[in-house]
């Protein structure tokens, strides 16, 4: 049976991809070239393409005329970065089994992919009841003793109670109402069912769209969010991958199961790569879709370029980001092998906890008052504008609190004088401001500073990397060595001139691949390119995101007494 496109894409499990579809009709005659972002695309009656995978493009909106969206208005595109934070309607229509949710809704690792649903019935498990609107969170996916189940929480009187539910489970079960709010992008990838659309209601816009918004004055911010996909394909004698909006009018036919799909070159991502086994390394691949970037290697990544994967590993990185108080800082992940050396820049520290957590026994810690504080308590300092202290310990001292004695945590420090020091005492929950005074003039690697110090770490580079043609760090005002992390690189190069190689980012490098039987020419790889990595400020927060998992955080400062 033929569907258009749209409804073959819209209802499409992405577990069940790849799938091989037929062009059955449509607007485009036979030997018409379609084209779209930059890929020339035949799309003849009769041909036939492996779709390897989608993901909404843009998002077609229609402004409500009621909460319910019976009714609507003429229809407006928008892009997925349109300004703006919304929050998700819950849908009153119910999905009636826990396979249906599973198919249609976005479950996965992050907190966007926890949905939650309650049943209009009890459910009674075999130790376990759910009541009738009882939310429950699902959080994965998995096999269950040869069932596939859904992992799911119940929380009740604070406490979490988890189980499972087979995807055989039946029932009536509704959306809850989810008070977060998101950006269009976040709603998009992880908030829109399969064969649903979703309203939404907008919480509020950036003033820079006011002048030219979209919606019409009496617009009350409901609007119903139709997704247009865009669809990773491949053709049969071609080898690079073709992009295809799901509203192209031309009807298709699912041929999967009596076709040879073994035919089609098989991609794979470099997750893909990866997830192979050591002994299969080196291994030679041909690129079918490279990344964008101008910067070294990804500029050599070019579509239809060979290259020799040696190996995979995991390698240490310091996250850094620029010392600036504009929005427009930029962040960067910087390789051990970077042969450039850095000087200290001073740290600023807003409350006495902080100089507590920055004391070091392998210097003495050194900063002038930026912020002046009135003690509460005679027994300690007041501090002024430009007093200078040198940071002792941490310890507790007796102060008068409502008429009675009280043992309260305090900073020991020294405060310079023009001849002397004396000894004062600083309450930890001292909200001031302080900023480090450098003594120490040595230019340090990047190894010795993650060696010596404990990160944060506030530097500038004083000696570039000759080694790189560009040296981005160079041009930084400051940096701060935020934390060291762990990620997953392949080590590249290119197969007819391997006179460099290069780590390139597993999980941060959109490219598809397909393995060549070559022999690999020499299995020892030429010697590796320091390469620092930009990220985006999107990767920025999922590499702290994650990164942090493993990490408890400080304890909070002590509240002053009221």
């Amino acid at each position: 049976m033929a569907f258009s496109l749209e409804k073959f894409i819209h209802s499409l499990d992405p577990r069940a991809l790849p799938r091989v579809l037929q062009i059955q009709s449509g607007i485009y005659c036979q030997g018409s070239v379609y084209e779209m972002f930059g890929n020339e695309c035949s799309l003849s009656t009769g041909e036939v393409i492996k779709v390897i995978g989608f993901k909404i493009n843009k998002l077609i909106a229609s402004t409500c005329e009621n909460n319910e969206g019976s009714q609507f208005s003429a229809k407006v595109e928008l892009p997925l970065n349109f300004p703006g934070l919304y929050k998700v309607v819950a849908d009153k229509t119910p999905y009636v089994s826990i396979e249906e949710i599973s198919r249609k809704v976005s479950i996965g690792p992050t907190r966007f992919g926890h949905p939650c649903f309650y049943s209009a019935k009890d459910i009674k498990l075999a130790n376990f009841t759910i009541k009738h609107g009882e939310q429950i969170t699902f959080n994965s996916v998995e096999e269950v003793n040869g069932t596939m189940a859904v992992n799911c929480v119940v929380v009740r009187n604070n406490q979490s109670h988890s189980f499972t539910l087979p995807l055989s489970q039946e029932g009536e079960f509704y959306e809850c109402e989810d008070n977060q709010i998101y950006t269009l992008k976040e709603i998009a990838e992880w908030k829109i069912p399969k064969c649903r659309n979703r309203i939404v209601k907008l919480s509020n816009t950036l003033h820079m769209w006011d002048s030219s918004r979209p919606f019409p004055e009496n617009f009350d911010g409901h609007l119903i969010l139709m997704p247009v996909y865009e669809v990773q394909a491949i053709m049969k004698f071609r080898k690079d991958v073709v992009h295809i909006l799901s509203d192209l009018d031309v009807e298709v036919k699912d041929i999967t199961d009596c076709y040879d799909i073994g035919s089609f070159l098989q991609p794979l991502s470099l997750e893909d790569i990866f997830e192979r086994t050591s002994k299969e390394f080196p291994m030679v691949a041909e690129i079918m879709e490279g990344p964008s970037g101008s910067q070294k290697p990804y500029n050599l990544l070019s579509t239809g370029k060979e290259i020799v994967i040696y190996k995979k590993y995991q390698a240490a990185r310091v996250l850094a980001s620029e010392m600036r108080s504009d929005s427009s800082k930029r962040h960067f992940l910087i390789p051990m092998s970077y042969k450039g050396k850095f000087k200290r820049r001073p740290r600023e520290f807003p409350t006495a906890y902080d100089l507590e957590i920055a004391r070091s026994e392998k210097e003495q810690l050194h900063v002038v008052a930026t912020k002046a504080f009135v003690s509460f308590h005679k027994e300690l300092f007041s501090v002024s504008v430009g007093d200078q202290f040198l940071v002792q310990q941490c310890q507790t001292s007796e102060v008068l609190y409502e008429g009675r004695k009280k043992l309260i945590d305090v900073l020991a420090c020294e405060q310079i004088l023009s001849d002397s020091y004396k000894k004062v005492l600083l309450p930890m929950y001292m909200e001031g401001g302080f900023v480090e005074v450098i003594h120490d003039k040595k230019q340090y690697h990047l190894s010795e500073i993650c060696k010596e110090f404990r990160l944060p770490f506030n530097v500038k580079v004083s000696v570039r990397d000759l080694s790189i043609e560009e040296d981005v760090l160079a041009a930084a005002p400051g940096l701060q060595f935020e934390e060291e992390i762990t990620d997953s690189y392949l080590l590249i190069s290119s197969a007819s001139s391997p006179v460099e190689s290069w780590e390139i980012p597993v999980y941060r490098l959109n490219m598809l691949v397909h393995l060549l039987s070559k022999d690999v020419q020499t299995v020892v790889p030429p010697v590796t390119r320091t390469m620092v990595e930009e990220v985006s400020k999107e990767e920025y927060y999922m590499l702290r995101r994650y990164e942090n998992l493993a990490l408890h955080p400080p304890p909070r400062p002590p509240k002053k007494p009221t």
